[in-house]
């Protein structure tokens, strides 16, 4: 089957970047010029995603507003013949069909996940963190559905991370079937570095099987009494075949302050109206 539904779980609070988001969501700290959830947005549609369904919680009303049409703004644009800015705020409203539903309680990215059941139905679909940015030639999503459509089972996206930091993942103990491709065997939600099966983590996309909803509906607390996605998922490896993708591409963790400062230099590198004032900008700062 293809996958045409995707779930982007925003109800955090965000308390990594306070006072920032205090009244603000995470999701729509600023990236250069769009939100950090528009970047992730644009790649599920260039995924080939066509419906998506934002998981909220109070305080998200901004990431509704974005994503919605705005007369008043567009009226002004038109008016002052800003037509090229008028053309980019229209197809924010435009990439595709866009859901919503509330996250009553913040008990976990599985029971984020769960609150998405209605929506997805008897399909599988693809789940997208908004603190992950990833920078790649093909959409690291894209990347997942290809392995998806050639194995018929759940996908989860790799990447190789310091053994020094493997605490911060979720790990993933696997069989290579290919360069990229690996059947998943076991999962550790933020181990210890001596107790880590493998130095590949587990990133923000994900291609699930619709299985996934029967066992988060049981499935227990684990750590910090959330219901666990990792847990469930691993259920789910002894049920019908899990594979992980190493993907190719740079991530950048937005999610942490360092993170965000650092995709905040690459990407405005990438920018031909930024790159050679910015990184004289860069060199001289170095140089003092």
């Amino acid at each position: 089957m293809k996958v045409k539904k995707a779930v982007f779980p925003v109800a955090g609070l965000g308390t990594r970047f306070l006072p920032a988001t205090k009244s603000s969501p995470k999701e729509m700290l600023p990236l250069i010029d769009k939100p950090l959830v528009q970047y992730v947005v644009e790649e599920a549609v260039a995924s080939g995603i066509e419906q998506i369904l934002f998981v909220t919680g109070r305080g998200k009303r901004a990431i509704e507003d974005h994503f919605d049409i705005s007369i008043e703004l567009e009226s002004h644009l038109e008016e002052q013949g800003k037509l090229a800015t008028l053309k980019a705020i229209r197809e924010i409203a435009e990439m595709l069909d866009i859901f919503y539903v509330r996250q009553k309680k913040a008990l976990g990215l599985g029971h984020a996940i769960l609150c998405a059941k209605d929506f997805v139905g008897n399909e599988p679909f693809a789940v997208l963190l908004g603190d992950d940015i990833i920078d790649s030639k093909r959409p690291c999503l894209r990347q997942l559905l290809d392995v998806f459509e050639e194995r018929a089972g759940s996908v989860l996206a790799l990447e190789k991370v310091p053994l020094e930091n493997i605490s911060s993942y979720g790990c993933v103990k696997a069989d290579r079937l290919s360069e990229r491709v690996f059947q998943v065997e076991d999962m550790v939600e933020k181990p210890k570095r001596e107790e880590a099966p493998s130095d590949m983590a587990i990133i923000g996309r994900y291609v699930l099987t619709p299985r996934i909803f029967g066992i988060l509906e049981q499935q227990e607390p684990g750590k910090g009494g959330e219901i666990q996605l990792t847990d469930a998922i691993l259920k789910l490896s002894k049920e019908e075949s899990v594979y992980g993708c190493l993907f190719e591409g740079l991530r950048h963790d937005c999610g942490d302050k360092l993170g965000f400062l650092k995709a905040t230099v690459d990407m405005a590198l990438k920018r031909s109206e930024f790159k050679v004032e910015f990184e004289r900008y860069l060199h001289q700062r170095l140089a003092q």
